[in-house]
């Protein structure tokens, strides 16, 4: 199957990535999943996690998001993220921070995104 999808991820502020790229596997509700080019067409809710980037049989791209939506044809896959940000990108003690007040609180999604956030910090 040679080819390559379309990969689009926007947040509310900016298109955060759009190339053609061999694969995207993403944090979906019901587990992780891979995009290939001719994937059959499906609507998915993300958690949050980290999106990987596949391309030349290397990652290119890690990008953590704080859960969305994924919308993927044949040609083309695209990603409506709450907020997006490059793995290398996060703080890692503002991140471990974050978790604990988390986990000192009674907000069970702060707790969820908290714990994705360090753990995309592990990989």
């Amino acid at each position: 199957m040679a080819g390559k999808i379309t990969f689009e991820l926007v947040s509310p502020e900016r298109l955060v990535l759009s190339k053609p790229v061999d694969m995207v596997v993403m944090p979906g509700s019901e587990g992780e999943f891979g995009v290939l080019v001719v994937h059959a067409p499906i609507l998915a809710t993300l958690d949050p996690g980290v999106v990987a980037v596949h391309d030349g049989g290397q990652i290119i791209d890690r990008i953590f998001v704080a859960g969305g939506f994924a919308e993927v044809t044949a040609e083309r896959c695209v990603v409506l993220a709450e907020d997006a940000t490059p793995v290398k990108n996060i703080d890692v003690a503002a991140a471990a921070s974050a978790l604990r007040e988390a986990e000192a609180g009674t907000d069970q999604a702060a707790l969820k995104l908290a714990r994705a956030r360090v753990a995309a910090t592990q990989r």
